[in-house]
């Protein structure tokens, strides 16, 4: 859930805190007090486009911090994405908004706009006014359909996706038409060429890196041997400045004295395992020395091979496996234009082996969404009802495409009719802006228990509604705040009163400058609130009456619903 929200010199926001309740936060206010700014904010710092005239006049950046607390399937789509999520479940998102630039930062880690934007949609998911508007697409009614399948359509349509890829690189295959015969020939001249060249280098495994080291060793086979020579006679016993002669007296000279100092003679017993070592070192080093031998024939051999390793390297992958996988593809080519109409029919064969497997998982898909969409169309018929479209019939079409695409051979329209004798029309000739906020709702009280994203955000849920419709909305977002934590815009008294934490937003003139503060109102303020929405010029009894009525009514439905 959405635990705070911390803003600072964003237009008309100097600086503000708001620590948001589990279930139904309503925000209300003054037209013009800036309620825009809030929703505007989060959907800042959730990767929202950010234009430096947002920052306060007179300041060197805006501020925007959200603070989340997640678990279980939300932390671990965060984790999955690499970004760092507390042991505890919180985190902070946080994007700093400066006049050349704006900087993001996810738990102390700075991240991209773009991850941003694709986290976003894990963690919130906000409604506004283009959300509603994007029901007059059938693409929507598509996706929210698949949504609604769930996984008895999702691995169908990976099926379909994976064959559908396959299918496509067939087609353009054989949509390049016949070949030009002497140009055929000319390439299959060139490939059996490069074949032969490879098979004749009669590469082996491993074989590049050994010459590598013979020729290192070869070409610096003086400088190994004069280096090998000196270290000889350093460490020998033959002249009297080596090593070896030098410690051979340095252990004679402590032998002699270790019969009186048991210290000594430890000493003694450690210089002559030294000795040893050094002995058997030199013995080994000797045998080295009369092992080096620089034949220059050898050399010429192995320079020669590893030059033709290089140039098949450079010309067909940068190494053995490369090579192998590079000689596979000119061999299959090859095969390929040898016989080039015999390859076609091959093709041809191919393609009609994945048609007829494509159009046995649409069909597939296309029952699971035909169903699936009977079931959607009557929740969806139920939830409308209860929103106050009284006699409307609501039914979701799923027709047959005559092609083939990504996700299957159907396309879907949302159809509807809200008034009796009226036919059937598409959602989009239809619908008001009003009836479409509802609409959404409507979706995403059926769609709740399939959504993981844990907050929802409304704003202009209530354009074109008020009195008992305006009750029915507020009775869905409390159903909705029962699974979800909701935070809603509104200027409707009814959807006020159904509030669990109320905020009022205020605009304020203090010496010349106007600022935007929000707080959370007090139980008392909050029936001031709801009378102010009711129209209410004066605070009378009655109207403060009016106002616990409404409230009372939201709280018995709110019992109900427990």
């Amino acid at each position: 859930m959405l635990v705070s929200l911390h803003v600072k010199n964003l237009a008309l926001i100097q600086e503000t805190e708001v620590w948001f309740g589990e279930k139904l936060n309503i925000l209300t206010g003054e037209t013009g007090a800036g309620k825009s700014i809030i929703i505007g904010s989060i959907s800042l710092a959730l990767g929202a486009k950010a234009d430096k005239d947002l920052i306060r006049n007179g300041a060197e950046y805006a501020l925007v911090e959200l603070t989340f607390q997640v678990d279980g399937e939300t932390a671990e789509k965060l984790r999955q994405m690499e970004l760092p999520v507390e042991e505890d479940g919180e985190v902070l998102l946080t994007r700093r908004i400066m006049p050349t630039r704006s900087i993001c930062r996810f738990n102390g880690e700075t991240v991209s706009v773009r991850q941003v934007q694709e986290l976003s949609g894990i963690l919130v998911d906000i409604h506004g006014q283009h959300e509603h508007q994007s029901l007059l697409h059938a693409r929507k009614h598509f996706e929210i359909l698949d949504d609604f399948c769930g996984e008895e359509l999702s691995d169908c349509k990976q099926k379909i996706g994976e064959h559908y890829t396959k299918w496509q690189k067939i087609c353009s295959e054989l949509s390049e038409g016949t070949v030009d015969e002497r140009e055929r020939q000319r390439e299959l001249s060139l490939l059996q060429f490069e074949l032969e060249e490879i098979d004749r280098a009669d590469l082996k495994e491993g074989e590049d890196e050994q010459l590598e080291a013979d020729y290192r060793r070869m070409s610096n086979a003086r400088k190994i041997a004069e280096a090998a020579y000196n270290a000889y006679h350093m460490t020998g016993y033959e002249q009297a400045e080596g090593a070896g002669e030098t410690l051979g007296r340095a252990v004679r000279e402590l032998s002699s004295v270790a019969q009186y100092d048991g210290h000594a003679q430890e000493l003694a017993a450690q210089l002559m395992q030294i000795d040893s070592l050094l002995n058997d070192f030199n013995r080994e080093l000797s045998d080295y020395l009369s092992e080096l031998s620089f034949d220059e024939q050898d050399f010429k051999e192995t320079e020669e091979r590893l030059n033709e390793w290089n140039r098949l390297k450079d010309k067909y992958g940068k190494d053995y496996a490369a090579i192998c996988a590079e000689r596979e593809k000119i061999a299959a080519q090859c095969e390929k234009l040898a016989d080039y109409t015999a390859y076609q029919e091959k093709l041809e064969l191919h393609k009609q082996e994945e048609e007829a497997q494509l159009q046995k998982l649409c069909e597939q898909a296309g029952e699971v969404r035909r169903r699936k969409a009977e079931e959607l169309a009557a929740k969806m018929t139920e939830a409308l009802v209860d929103l106050n479209f009284l006699d409307v019939q609501f039914e979701i079409a799923v027709r047959r495409l005559s092609q083939f695409t990504r996700e299957g051979t159907d396309e879907v329209e949302f159809m509807i009719s809200t008034n009796p004798g009226e036919p059937m029309k598409p959602l989009g000739s239809v619908a008001s802006g009003g009836e479409l906020s509802r609409i959404m709702l409507a979706l995403k009280t059926v769609l709740a228990d399939k959504d993981a994203t844990p907050t929802m955000i409304f704003d202009e849920i209530d354009a074109g509604i008020s009195g008992r419709t305006a009750w029915k909305v507020s009775q869905k977002l409390a159903l909705l705040a029962k699974r979800h934590q909701i935070i809603c815009i509104t200027h409707l008294p009814q959807i006020a009163a159904m509030a669990d934490t109320h905020f009022v937003i205020e605009k304020q003139t203090t010496g010349g400058s106007t600022t935007t503060q929000i707080r959370e109102l007090l139980k008392e303020e909050e029936l001031e609130e709801i009378s102010r929405l009711l129209g209410g010029i004066d605070m009378t009894e009655a109207v403060l009456d009016n106002a616990k009525e409404l409230k009372n009514q939201a709280k018995l439905v709110k019992a109900d619903l427990n």
